[in-house]
């Protein structure tokens, strides 16, 4: 492969708010990774288990509006695109669960966008009070993921 096309997929991936860039050209392959925020994990694929546990109100207790169902503290949101995965694999226990206490850079959750499985961490200390996101749900961005007070 030309070292100008390799050049070229640097300056592209630097541009670009991706991490991993892979390109195969007959029998020629080039793979370009670089850390971010959200660093991938090598895990397995996880199968779909039982969802996760989340908190809510019997239903002649449900609040009227969506942003009452949020209860107060530091909402954490998915930073991409993905399916949310509460463990590393099917039969493992969740990273956390309501109660537990967390610290900065404690992983939450796993988002796996495009086989890519990404950790997310929590950017505050506190206690976990809420789960918004049943296991292998798929996520927006910018979708409220955890409640930590």
């Amino acid at each position: 492969m030309d070292i100008r096309k390799i050049k070229k997929l640097i300056e592209l991936l630097e541009e670009s708010s991706l991490t991993e860039l892979e390109i195969v050209e007959g029998e020629e392959s080039v793979r370009l990774a670089r850390g971010g925020p959200a660093q991938a994990i090598p895990v397995f694929a996880p199968q779909v288990a039982a969802p996760a546990p989340v908190m809510t109100a019997p239903a002649d207790e449900q609040p009227k509006n969506e942003e009452d169902q949020v209860p107060e503290g530091e909402v954490v949101l998915s930073p991409m695109v993905g399916t949310f995965f509460a463990a590393s694999g099917p039969g493992t226990e969740p990273f956390v669960s309501l109660g537990q206490r967390v610290g900065v850079g404690d992983t939450l959750c796993i988002i796996e966008a495009m086989k890519m499985f990404n950790q997310i961490e929590s950017d505050v200390s506190g206690t976990v009070v809420a789960v918004l996101v049943e296991n292998g749900q798929p996520v927006e961005y910018d979708q409220p993921l955890f409640v930590i007070r």
